[in-house]
């Protein structure tokens, strides 16, 4: 019956949208903070004596749904040594062309050497710039850290950095 004003009323709808105010969005100057739990950039971690904790098992690389990981893992030696384990990953790689930020890479780290930042600023003019080596994922070394390779300093075994502050709680006596 009062069909005919439809298109009265879709003009209301317009009119009032272009009298509102609108939202203006300042990304580049202004960034908005992350949740605490975002999914961003991957980083590769260290122990505190600065040896790398990705002992080059693959599994990130096996759990990842889009393929955009690749390990390849080498033996530590006596003279060289990179992780507290009898690996390292020798090559690491992160495609973030093809990486989804789904964090289950995170989940299958046995040894916690992967984890996520709230960086999410990823976009480059190169698709060359998008493949992070492992020089790009390492986390920076702090002041008392030593750049590997180095023998291991927080303990003679590598149960002792596993295990990293579990002698000095029996020692005090608490748990």
């Amino acid at each position: 019956m009062l069909d005919f004003l439809n298109p009265i009323k879709g003009f209301g709808v317009a009119f009032h949208q272009m009298l509102s105010k609108t939202e203006v969005v300042e990304y580049p100057e202004v960034k908005k903070p992350t949740a605490p739990r975002f999914h961003g950039r991957h980083q590769l971690n260290r122990w505190p004596d600065g040896l790398e904790k990705c002992v080059g098992c693959e599994l990130c690389a096996w759990a990842c749904p889009a393929d955009a990981i690749y390990v390849e893992g080498a033996d530590n030696t006596e003279e060289e040594r990179f992780s507290p384990g009898e690996r390292y990953g020798r090559v690491y790689q992160i495609n973030y062309l093809r990486c989804i930020l789904c964090g289950l890479c995170i989940e299958a780290c046995p040894t916690r050497a992967l984890t996520m930042t709230n960086e999410y600023e990823l976009a480059d003019v190169s698709r060359e710039s998008l493949i992070y080596t492992k020089e790009m994922l390492l986390a920076p070394l702090t002041e008392a850290m030593e750049a590997p390779p180095h023998q291991m300093r927080l303990g003679e075994t590598e149960e002792d950095y596993y295990r990293l502050g579990a002698k000095s709680e029996s020692k005090d006596g608490a748990k």
